[in-house]
């Protein structure tokens, strides 16, 4: 990682801009995005953890695993402002229209959403809540975990998709900020690191876990990364309507697989 990278302003911009939490980005440049981006996972473990602290605080209050669960995913939504589910709506309208690269990012930036992006959305949290109170169902703590690793995986996925040759779809925008602003070799770093502390807190369940949580991982990383070359493909880069889309793809990918096998 470059020494001259501004690690606290970097953190700034990740909060700043990746949460509502009140953190004032002070700096809006490359190097500062470069270290954004690198910390991105970062506010995905808080986000997590509110998640699922506000999930666990139900269960304890009496309540079922669906509303839990329930509870749990609406949190990232609202510590977003909703703003990774609007970019998978509008990313998904823009794929779903089928029409070039032009038109498709012109029907992306408009404030309604079309049929395509409803679907998305209802199939996409209905997934997310299913395997969120199938694993509350199992223990308070292993629905915590998925809620954690879920979040933070949604967030490396923006870490990877911000690396070097990864080019804008426009000249402005979030998108445009951050494109390949990450050195490949710093993100694959980051990747390790979530990688094998996903795995680390699935070691709090037994050996069989490490493999699960690790595959969660490794599932949300490679399922986002195929969206990513879908979108390279169809819009010539990628938006910030992208970026939300590859963090929902990468949590819900890491919440199906964390419930398979029961």
């Amino acid at each position: 990682m470059p020494a001259s990278t501004p690690w606290p302003d970097g953190l700034r911009f990740a909060f700043g801009t990746l949460t509502v939490l009140p953190v004032r980005v002070t700096r809006w440049d490359r190097e500062t995005a470069r270290g954004g981006m690198l910390c991105a996972p970062l506010p995905g473990l808080v986000v997590g953890g509110c998640a699922a602290a506000l999930g666990v605080l139900l269960l304890f209050l009496g309540t079922g695993p669906l509303l839990a669960a329930v509870a749990t995913t609406a949190v990232p939504a609202v510590l977003t402002r909703g703003l990774h589910l609007d970019g998978l709506a509008d990313t998904a309208d823009g794929l779903g229209s089928g029409k070039p690269a032009d038109d498709a990012l012109r029907i992306m930036k408009q404030s309604d959403i079309g049929p395509f992006g409803v679907l998305t959305l209802l199939f996409v949290l209905l997934a997310q809540v299913a395997a969120l109170a199938q694993a509350y169902d199992g223990s308070w703590a292993r629905g915590a975990l998925a809620a954690v690793v879920s979040a933070t995986v949604a967030r490396l996925a923006l870490t990877l998709a911000a690396r070097t040759g990864v080019p804008a779809a426009r000249p402005e925008g979030l998108g445009a900020a951050v494109a390949g602003a990450v050195p490949t070799a710093g993100a694959l770093t980051v990747a390790l690191a979530v990688v094998a502390g996903s795995a680390a807190a699935g070691a709090l369940f037994g050996p069989y876990d490490i493999a699960r949580t690790a595959l969660a991982a490794v599932a949300a990383a490679g399922a986002a990364e195929l969206l990513l070359r879908h979108c390279l493909r169809r819009f010539g880069g990628v938006t910030g309507d992208v970026f939300g889309a590859l963090a929902e793809t990468a949590a819900t990918t890491a919440l199906v697989t964390l419930s398979l096998g029961g």
